[in-house]
């Protein structure tokens, strides 16, 4: 019966602890990481697979087999990283290009031909200066 009783009385003091905590420190919280707003569009003729990169892959691309064109996705992407979006065609060919807008402004524009064409575009998302 003691020592139930002192389990008892220890697990009230843990309770009270946690709602009592009185920690003159301010809790910490999590600071958004800026972001700026990408777009990424691949327009032509063929059928390519896309490669592109947004916020939440943490790094790793996004890749998007058999894409019908025209294509477009915006994402957010961190700022201090560099966006970009790689386009391969199929063995069939064709033309396509790729282009590339941060925050509603052209960056880059580049075009894949034939069979097997590559292209990729990239940009640098940085701080706006005002």
């Amino acid at each position: 019966m003691l020592i139930a009783g002192v389990a008892l009385l220890a697990c009230f003091g843990l309770v009270a602890y946690g709602i009592l905590d009185t920690d003159d420190q301010p809790k910490q919280q999590a600071v958004p990481t800026p972001t700026a707003e990408v777009t990424y569009e691949v327009t032509g003729t063929g059928t390519v697979e896309i490669s592109y990169l947004a916020r939440g892959e943490a790094g790793a691309a996004t890749v998007e087999r058999g894409v019908r064109l025209p294509w477009t996705k915006s994402v957010q992407m961190p700022l201090g990283k560099a966006p970009s979006v790689a386009i391969t065609l199929d063995g069939k060919g064709g033309q396509a290009s790729c282009t590339l807008a941060i925050r509603d402004k052209h960056v880059q524009r580049a075009t894949a031909v034939g069979a097997f064409g590559r292209a990729t575009c990239t940009g640098d998302a940085q701080v706006e200066k005002g």
